[in-house]
């Protein structure tokens, strides 16, 4: 392993560090039930640690089976006896843009509280926060176009027939934690606009955002219990979630294992489940690239948000004309790459989640060199307190090893020439994931074909990790089942009824 020790930047401006502690006190850290903060039935708490320090810098309550027995039964009698349920489209509109406005006026506190919870750059949390508050726009535009169709029979005679889509009913969604608030706003939105009710698990390890977004959902006047936020861990308040039978759909994001167990479980009720699960995705250059840009495209797609991104472009597919140049410029980036705390002015990348994750992610590394792959950059734990990780940069890692094929879920690059389009196809597809692919060059019919035959739910040509509201997001093969974001997502949360009409 090359290079010298990472030492984290930690130098938070004292009025920042203030700014943050002021702000923890008062975000809200019991469950969000029926329209009101309460606490746990079972008294549990949930320790919130700070990647950057690894501190508990906060508890909140956790939830339980009874918790979430509590939460689906209020959503249930909002999604039938409530003003909910009696809202107009354009009303429902009205709250997603009212909760819009909200959380673009609070939109640096939310910032700041994720990169406390998150460990990631402060600037990259404000983008989140604004991406969040476009797609809650995005969506109360839509509330008001969620339209069926007038059908002209083929074969009967003497009838006309419509159709009507109608909210499927109380939702469980289930978020992650590597962009906290950002996919509670995919999940949350279109449900809402569609006028479903839901009941929203956050991950144990980032749930202040969420919390605090209930405060913002009260304050925009969604009725009680259309939106319940608990916090808990998988095995118990997930469970239960997707076990339960008064939940008609369930959302989850997250690792393939735990979907696979969220599918299971709605089995049993023919719950209807979306899956947005890991990618392991191919970033190609190809010979006619610029090498520059080429150059930051790759450091940009795998070592944004900590390579804690499922769409991280972590196996980087380089021309051999350009390889060596390309691969020499990636690794001198990846060793300058300054590393730190979020709150730190100076930090381009966070910390790993936790300790434990990032154990995980060099148990990876160090089996991807013990099999002989060469580690050109990063791969050591840093000493010192927090959980961070230096960018690493691998070379020689054989195709059906377990590196290429399996998601690690941090800053640790695959660089690999190819000599011919065939080639580089097979590499490229060679995995069960499908999320995302990256093309870098310049003739448009060599990168049309490739994007057409590359087994990935979304493309970037010359860029990474653009996401808007109006394109679907989501995966082939293990990376998931359906879309999230755009008109899509919303056959998700409806279902389509056919009336027919017998003429007089």
């Amino acid at each position: 392993m090359n290079g010298p020790q990472m030492t984290a930047v930690t130098n938070v401006p004292a009025d920042r560090r203030r700014a943050a502690e002021a702000l923890l006190e008062e975000t809200p850290k019991l469950l969000f039930i029926d329209g009101r903060f309460t606490d746990s039935k079972a008294g549990g708490r949930i320790p919130v640690t700070n990647p950057a320090t690894g501190q508990i810098i906060a508890e909140v309550a956790e939830a339980r089976a009874e918790d979430i027995d509590t939460a689906v039964a209020a959503a249930a009698r909002a999604f039938t006896q409530s003003e909910w349920n009696r809202l107009t489209p354009s009303r429902r509109g009205t709250l997603l843009w009212r909760l819009a406005d909200l959380l673009e006026q609070h939109a640096d506190d939310f910032a700041l509280l994720e990169t406390l919870d998150n460990g990631k750059p402060l600037s990259l949390a404000r983008g989140d926060v604004d991406a969040s508050v476009e797609v809650f726009r995005y969506y109360a535009g839509w509330a008001g176009k969620v339209d069926g169709r007038s059908v002209q029979p083929v074969s009967l005679q003497g009838w006309q027939a419509i159709t009507v889509r109608q909210p499927v009913g109380v939702v469980g969604q289930i978020i992650p934690w590597n962009f906290p608030l950002n996919m509670a706003s995919w999940k949350l939105a279109p449900a809402l606009a569609a006028g479903n009710t839901v009941v929203l698990k956050p991950s144990e390890l980032t749930p202040l955002t969420a919390l605090r977004l209930g405060s913002l959902i009260e304050r925009a006047g969604f009725p009680a219990g259309v939106v319940n936020i608990l916090p808990g861990y998988g095995q118990s308040a997930g469970s239960a979630l997707a076990h339960d039978r008064r939940v008609a759909k369930v959302a989850f994001t997250g690792s393939v294992a735990t979907g696979q167990a969220v599918a299971t479980a709605a089995l049993a009720s023919l719950t209807r489940v979306t899956l947005e699960l890991g990618g392991k995705s191919p970033n190609i250059v190809l010979p006619d690239a610029d090498p520059r840009k080429a150059i930051d495209g790759i450091c940009k797609a795998i070592f944004t948000n900590q390579g804690e991104v499922c769409t991280a472009g972590s196996r980087a597919y380089v021309h051999a004309s350009i390889f060596d140049e390309v691969a020499a410029g990636v690794e001198q980036e990846a060793v300058n790459l300054r590393v730190g705390d979020g709150l730190a002015p100076e930090t381009q990348m966070g910390p790993l989640i936790s300790g434990g994750h990032r154990t995980r992610v060099h148990g990876f590394v160090e089996r991807a060199q013990q099999s002989g792959a060469l580690i050109n950059a990063g791969g050591e734990i840093p000493e010192g307190n927090g959980f961070y990780y230096p960018p690493t940069v691998i070379r020689d890692a054989a195709h059906r090893s377990e590196i290429v094929q399996q998601e690690v879920f941090g800053p640790v690059l695959l660089l690999t020439p190819y000599e011919t389009e065939s080639q580089l196809i097979g590499l490229a597809n060679g995995t069960d994931f499908g999320l995302a692919a990256g093309i870098w060059g310049n003739d448009v019919s060599t990168i049309l074909r490739l994007a057409d035959q590359l087994q990935a739910g979304t493309v970037w040509i010359n860029g990474y990790h653009a996401v808007d509201p109006a394109l679907p997001f989501g995966g082939w093969k293990s990376s998931g089942w359906g879309r999230e974001l755009g008109p899509d997502a919303l056959d998700h949360y409806t279902e389509t009824k056919s009336i027919y009409l017998a003429n007089a």
